[in-house]
């Protein structure tokens, strides 16, 4: 039900050390572990950078281990691997079984986000909106919601019933708008393009495309605000990038980016002597992709790349062909590509789903665009293929109020 607290990993660490150092026995040795905090040590002005990074990680860690499955749901990628879950999202079925870390963490990363502001509030007291990190919280609270709203076929809010995924939108751009406002009051240039750049996506998502193309407009077109990852440990690597580093799990073989070669969809083929390698099934032909180098790059949350994108979208709803072409190219003309032309608004749809797709491959994006235009009937990809993560069934076991929904 997604009310872990960063409390209760302390709580199993300590437990953990305990537990090894009762198995010495006889052993006299003295053991200080210097990881897990009390939750008391975290109500002073002092820890609130810290609380905010954990924010951060808590969110990297949902994204960085999501990214391979829903890539495989959105066809940005192919299984060549061995795991099962990943064979059924990349068949287009997403089981509530093959969902339970997924669920939890994204909704981990929401709950502590929020939670923590809460607890800062409380800490910091008439200081809280000066606070300078108070922003980034509200950043990591409304790109929490973003990523569910955009990935979920429900909302839930610990224990609660099941609502529209697009509740989630409604409680990021409340969030995204106190980050703007903080942030402007600040004078923090960097927090305030992440602030308008989100709340244009949930705009957006939310169908309000005159507010969306507002803000997008006030982004820069080279900003880009990351989620970050490391080499450090474990938790904290890229998974997409495990997956196609260390191993062969996931292939950009056999994809519609394979044939015209876009610097924006990076990938290699690779070769054992002069035969193409095959990923981790023995089968599928594995070409690794580029964009994440290495196990710690970071994953974009939100870019000025995608904003110009996000008003062609709006000048196409409103019938500006040209325009929405002029704004497309201009994120072509940034990566160095040829542009495009349309005439016809049928033809203008084509470029600018196809340009969505190559500026947003492998960031989590994907899935949603493709369920909302086939909602509007202007793409049939995901037709007769599961749009969304549904409620997982760990969630469903602990929480009687999600009822029947599917």
């Amino acid at each position: 039900m997604a009310t872990m607290t960063n409390l209760s990993h302390a709580v199993r660490r300590t437990a953990s050390v305990a537990a090894a150092t009762l198995a010495l026995g006889g052993c006299d040795l003295e053991v200080t572990n210097p990881g897990p905090l009390l939750d008391e040590a975290l109500n002073t002005p002092g820890a609130m950078p810290a609380l905010v990074n954990g924010m951060g990680g808590d969110l990297s860690n949902a994204m960085g281990n999501y990214l391979t499955r829903g890539s495989l749901a959105a066809f940005e990628l192919n299984h060549s691997g061995n795991f099962a879950s990943e064979r059924q999202f990349a068949a287009g079925v997403i089981r509530p079984e093959d969902v339970n870390g997924d669920w939890a963490r994204m909704h981990t990363a929401r709950y502590v986000a929020e939670a923590g502001l809460d607890r800062m509030k409380t800490v910091l007291g008439t200081t809280f909106e000066a606070n300078t990190n108070t922003p980034r919280a509200y950043l990591y609270a409304g790109f929490a919601n973003r990523f569910l709203g955009e990935n979920v076929c429900n909302a839930v809010y610990d224990g609660g019933p099941a609502l529209p995924s697009s509740d989630h939108f409604v409680r990021a751009e409340s969030l995204f708008t106190r980050a703007l406002t903080l942030a402007r009051a600040q004078n923090n240039a960097t927090l305030t393009n992440a602030a308008l750049a989100g709340r244009a996506q949930v705009y957006a998502d939310q169908g309000k495309w005159t507010e969306a193309a507002t803000d997008a407009a006030q982004v820069p077109l080279t900003f880009r605000h990351n989620a970050v990852f490391s080499t450090n440990t474990a938790r904290e690597n890229l998974d997409l990038a495990v997956q196609t580093i260390t191993r062969r799990e996931v292939t950009v073989w056999n994809t519609v980016w394979v044939a015209d070669r876009d610097t924006r969809v990076a990938y290699d083929t690779v070769r054992t002597g002069t035969t193409l390698t095959r990923g981790q099934d023995g089968t599928t032909i594995f070409f690794r992709q580029r964009k994440y180098a290495t196990i710690g790059d970071p994953v974009a949350l939100a870019k000025g790349t995608e904003m110009v994108l996000i008003r062609a979208e709006a000048a196409l709803r409103a019938n500006d062909v040209a325009g929405a072409m002029t704004l497309i190219n201009q994120g072509r003309t940034a990566a160095s590509l040829a542009a495009l032309t349309a005439t016809t608004a049928d033809a203008a749809w084509a470029q600018l789903m196809r340009e969505r797709g190559a500026v947003l491959w492998l960031e989590g994006r994907r899935l949603f665009d493709l369920r909302r235009w086939l909602a509007e009937g202007r793409n049939t990809t995901l037709q007769g293929r599961s749009t969304c993560v549904p409620i997982s069934l760990e969630e469903r076991g602990a929480n009687p109020n999600v009822g029947n929904a599917p």
